[in-house]
């Protein structure tokens, strides 16, 4: 009986793919390493000289002990999208009127554009800060992704026209990541070469890492998903003390989930 039990196993870890078995099963623990109160409506993320970005009644903020900077800019309506990618200079997206503005480390303005009064037609549905004074764009006119140059006013398409809208978006310097109303995960690089990088789990909100790597709430639980070489999708539950979160964000093995009252840090290790 013991041998037929001990040959039932063996049979049962032969079919099943090991990485998938314990991928999927096992939980990831999270160390606390810092709690602090906020007071924001939308918490964006921490910048690499440890600042905190935040929005709270539609004004942009940039806090660090007793240092304080804002940006308000009422005549544009809400803020839509931030990038604190370079934190020398930063891109607020005001989607309701087409425009776009960069700030410098202090906040102020560097600049203002609205793109409705570019020679060639542009409606932004999709925006981030790239390499060399560009910005990724992505024209709902043409459904096309491209680059504007903010030092020259120009505007140029890279990629071929998209056949499905866009369900989330997110860009590096060097990629336009994109997940679509089928979770199929797509990134484009500066060239405009366009990659399928698999299907992604159904999520509430998302945050990607790399091209394999994910991390994503849904119901009130935190995951890490990797996409391997062979396709497979391993998925792990992030085991945090919160029960209940409004976002999260994730940079440098540090992932911080906030409420609209405190952000808790705590330092993860992905898979």
């Amino acid at each position: 009986m013991i041998k037929t039990v001990r040959q039932i196993l063996l049979l049962f870890f032969v079919i099943c793919p090991f990485s998938n078995f314990f991928g999927q099963s096992q939980k990831i623990n999270a160390t606390v390493i810092s709690n602090n109160t906020i007071d924001s409506d939308e918490f964006i993320g921490f910048d690499s000289f440890g600042y905190a970005y935040q929005i709270k009644n539609n004004v942009f903020s940039k806090t660090k002990g007793s240092e304080i900077f804002e940006y308000k800019n009422v005549s544009l309506g809400k803020i839509s999208k931030v990038d604190i990618q370079n934190p020398l200079k930063m891109v607020l997206f005001y989607e309701d009127f087409n425009s776009v503005v960069l700030l410098d480390n202090q906040l102020n303005k560097i600049t203002e554009i609205n793109f409705s009064q570019n020679d060639i037609p542009i409606v932004v549905s999709g925006i981030g800060m790239s390499t060399q004074n560009q910005l990724w764009i992505y024209n709902t006119l043409n459904q096309q992704i491209g680059f504007f140059d903010y030092l020259k006013n120009e505007y140029k398409t890279i990629s071929v026209p998209l056949t499905e809208s866009f369900k989330y978006y997110q860009t590096d310097f060097n990629t336009f990541y994109w997940i679509d109303k089928k979770n199929n995960w797509f990134s484009c690089d500066i060239f405009g070469k366009i990659r399928s990088l698999g299907t992604v789990s159904e999520f509430d909100k998302i945050e990607i890492i790399d091209a394999q790597k994910y991390i994503f709430s849904k119901a009130n639980s935190l995951y890490i998903s990797n996409i391997n070489k062979t396709n497979n999708t391993v998925t792990s539950e992030i085991e945090i003390l919160k029960k209940s979160f409004d976002n999260f964000y994730y940079k440098d093995q540090i992932l911080s989930i906030f409420t609209t009252k405190e952000i808790t840090n705590y330092k993860i290790v992905t898979p």
